[in-house]
């Protein structure tokens, strides 16, 4: 499949051959390589996903955490 990109900015396109000369790359080389990365590269978390993600590996929250321990200090 080809791509197209019209009307570039001038400022864009001279920094994506700069990049693509430092990594001793075409143009093209370089936009495939900035492509490849950016779909390989995962999404952030959001703060719900993080937690989910905590409480699905039964993880303790900094909350739950101090919960635990103000319960233990208050047994002794």
């Amino acid at each position: 499949m080809n791509l197209s990109i019209k009307n570039a900015p001038d400022d864009v396109v001279q920094r994506l051959r700069e990049l693509a000369s430092r990594h001793h790359r075409s143009l093209q080389g370089e936009l495939m390589a900035i492509l490849e990365e950016s779909v390989r590269t995962p999404e952030p978390l959001s703060p719900d996903d993080v937690l989910k993600e905590v409480q699905r590996l039964t993880l303790q929250t900094p909350a739950e955490a101090a919960k635990l321990i103000r319960t233990d200090r208050d047994v002794r």
